[in-house]
């Protein structure tokens, strides 16, 4: 506690704070205690805690913790609707211009199209999109990833399949390869230099039993009530869908895998995610202010 009145007492309110980091890492209560302080709200970087069809498998902040603070874009999309870094952007921009937010989330290029600018690229139209839905169903990821131009290849993360897709959906629609258009990008809504850029450091020993735990307080918490009212409704093309761990806690609520095998398939995905946010943030975020997260 005393580490976490430290960092407080080196930030200034009249700059917005941005906290990023790994699933797990404990970036959403540091950003309420430093919102708090401040009497700022707290503004969700995570591409699926906008959702409201996931509350607890997503780990958005509880009702108790909205109703201490003030939280901004959560769970205020419907699962069934595409929702993009520029649809985040554009309902971000009204609230920088009130109190200074806390910024917080896991979703690495929420941050980067904030600080770095993103550019102007027309939206999908649904016939392309559902032209890549049904590619990678019916052939899988290279069947995506060898249409992509060679230069977006490199800049992406060729392992996932929402940004493979989306590179995809870019060139058949545009032309352009995204990394053309990244190229073309405008000016940042937040430059870094006018913010408090805090990234939080959480090393695989200390993250891992973390991640096992908290997938056992979601069960606690009600996960599969949350999963029986999703159910009927449930399948993988839902935007929501992508969710860690919802077509296994949903299996696991019909009856169809045990919980062991349930518990194990989401907490390898969720240790292969925090990975992967890791490598981001080491790539992205060097000149962010690094914070070990076993310190709060």
């Amino acid at each position: 506690m005393n580490s976490i009145k430290n960092l407080i007492a080196s930030l200034s309110g009249e700059r917005s704070v941005l906290i990023a980091g790994p699933t797990a890492s404990g970036k959403s209560r540091l950003a309420m205690e430093i919102a708090a302080h401040f009497g700022a709200p707290v503004v969700n970087a995570d591409a699926l805690q906008v959702y409201a069809d996931w509350r607890i498998l997503t780990a958005r902040p509880s009702t108790e913790d909205e109703a201490f603070v003030d939280h901004r874009l959560y769970g205020h999309i419907p699962g069934t609707q595409v929702y993009s870094v520029g649809d985040w952007l554009r309902e971000l921009t009204p609230l920088l211009a009130g109190p200074p937010p806390v910024i917080v989330g896991g979703t690495g290029l929420y941050f980067s199209a904030l600080t770095e600018g993103l550019a102007d690229i027309p939206s999908t139209p649904d016939e392309i999109r559902a032209q890549g839905d049904a590619l990678l169903a019916e052939h899988g990821l290279n069947a995506l990833l060898v249409a992509i131009d060679s230069e977006t290849r490199a800049r992406i993360d060729v392992s996932n399949k929402r940004r493979v897709q989306r590179a995809w959906e870019v060139l058949q629609t545009t032309g352009k390869g995204l990394a053309a258009w990244q190229d073309e990008t405008g000016a940042p809504l937040l430059p870094l230099s006018d913010a408090q850029a805090l990234v939080l450091s959480a090393p695989k020993p200390w993250l891992t039993p973390r991640i096992a735990q908290r997938f056992d307080m979601m069960m606690k918490a009600g996960l599969l009530d949350e999963a029986r009212t999703n159910a009927d409704a449930f399948h993988t093309a839902l935007p929501s869908a992508k969710a860690i761990g919802a077509a296994e806690v949903i299996a696991h609520m019909k009856g169809e895998s045990d919980f062991a095998a349930a518990k194990e398939a989401v907490v390898i995905q969720t240790r292969q995610y925090a990975k992967r946010q890791r490598s981001w943030f080491r790539a992205r975020m060097s000149a962010w202010r690094w914070i070990d997260a076993a310190d709060l």
